[in-house]
């Protein structure tokens, strides 16, 4: 289990929870169907706005996604936010390399034809419209300042709950995201100057939608409810 109390090489010390958010039933029913009903109007955008997003909001997100549980407490991420139009040119030019070769047969018929109600392809125009890519990056290890190696522990799940705090700050700031998954990435790692005990995992395409964005139909097929929970009570 991911245990965020953990911390690390030292001594235990508790500390008096700093804070309780707790509220009546009521207001808990209320609250939890609010925040239901609100990441719903989230969606996976590939058709961004130029407009400008502010670098200030970017960091605010972000920050959100580092205060996410880890296994120990270890915080094995690291997220390269890039509004740099040179960069993004060449993240989407490496990209589309790869995408080629996935569509030109390299995923395979049936990863294929799941895509199709997606409407993807080769093409990654996002990646250069959007103002800001947020490359998340994985830390397979830590090294000390003795310049030592440090275990990581859950490192893809610590990873993913704090890219999935990323995405619901985004949302919740007004802006939009795409998850983009080019394979292999490790052009990410030359590009965005991160050592060799990093993984790449995502790009995150940021911005405010276009105004004539759309999104496949299929996306808005969720599982109900019964299928995806599981109750013993």
């Amino acid at each position: 289990m991911i245990d965020e109390t953990a911390q690390g090489p030292g001594h235990y010390e508790p500390l008096p929870l700093p804070d309780r958010v707790q509220l009546p039933p009521e207001s808990a029913q209320a609250a939890a169907q609010d925040f239901l009903r609100y990441m719903r109007k989230r969606h996976s955008v590939r058709d961004f706005a130029p407009d400008p997003v502010p670098r200030a909001l970017i960091e605010a997100c972000i920050a959100a996604a580092g205060t996410a549980p880890s296994g120990a407490n270890q915080q094995p991420w690291h997220f390269a936010a890039i509004a740099d139009k040179a960069m993004k040119a060449r993240i989407r030019e490496a990209a589309e390399a790869e995408e080629e070769a996935f569509y030109a047969g390299g995923a395979g018929d049936a990863w294929l034809r799941a895509l199709e109600p997606i409407g993807t392809g080769a093409a990654k125009p996002h990646l250069t419209v959007a103002p800001w890519l947020i490359v998340v990056f994985a830390q397979r290890y830590g090294i000390d300042a003795s310049g030592a190696r440090n275990k990581h522990y859950y490192v893809p799940e610590s990873v993913g709950i704090a890219t999935g705090f990323l995405i619901a700050a985004l949302h919740h700031a007004g802006l939009v995201c795409l998850t983009h998954t080019p394979n292999p990435m490790k052009f990410l790692n030359t590009l965005c100057a991160r050592p060799a005990q990093e993984k790449p995992v995502m790009i995150l395409p940021v911005g405010y939608p276009a105004a004539d964005a759309v999104v496949p139909a299929a996306a808005k097929s969720k599982k109900p409810l019964g299928e995806i929970m599981s109750v013993f009570d």
